[in-house]
């Protein structure tokens, strides 16, 4: 999970694409820098469940097909100004998070004193980011999607929130004092549906 989160980072440009969105929100950049390695997992859970709810692979690959255009990963201003336009934000991404994505709005908005409208455009924002890398992964990737599948169950016992809390506990330290940390970490196990 971990090298999946440093990847993306990487391949958002670091801090200059987290810049470009916190600047256009009128937020501190680091808000969106910490958001990041929240969001992915939940978008990876979403993906993890529409494939074992609605049709497997092919599935996740309609998503990524439809909703993850690598071009953006090259034109993050359009991207933005696109979504700047638009009148409304849905931070649950349709049926991709379900509600988890106005929780975490609600987390992201106590946690760093956010207005609740400016923090329900944290998601929308970050994730054609997030679900470009991941198309752009599968297409370089000689078994496509299912090439970053083990990414959502790291140690093969059909939960992804282990792994994912096992992330943080590993980042918590460097997190401590940057406003981040215990408080998302502590509601991403029923965020992501708990273990089954």
């Amino acid at each position: 999970m971990s090298d999946l989160i440093n990847d993306l980072l990487n391949s958002l440009g670091g801090s200059q694409t987290t810049e470009k969105i916190g600047n256009s929100l009128n937020i501190d950049p680091n808000i969106i820098q910490q958001a990041i390695p929240i969001i992915a997992p939940m978008i990876l859970g979403g993906l993890k469940r529409q494939s074992e709810n609605n049709g497997g692979q092919e599935r996740v690959d309609h998503i990524l097909n439809k909703y993850g255009n690598p071009d953006v990963l090259d034109n993050v201003d359009g991207m933005i100004n696109d979504n700047l336009k638009k009148d409304n934000f849905d931070s649950n991404l349709g049926g991709l998070l379900g509600n988890s994505g106005s929780q975490i709005t609600d987390v992201l908005t106590k946690n760093f004193n956010l207005d609740g409208s400016t923090a329900a455009k944290i998601i929308p924002m970050v994730a054609p980011l997030i679900l470009a890398y991941l198309t752009k992964s599968r297409d370089t990737n000689p078994q496509g999607s299912q090439g970053f599948a083990s990414f959502l169950d790291q140690n093969g016992d059909g939960s992804v929130v282990d792994d994912v809390i096992g992330f943080f506990s590993n980042q918590q330290q460097s997190n401590q004092n940057q406003g981040s940390g215990g408080g998302l970490m502590e509601i991403l196990g029923g965020l992501l549906g708990g273990k089954k």
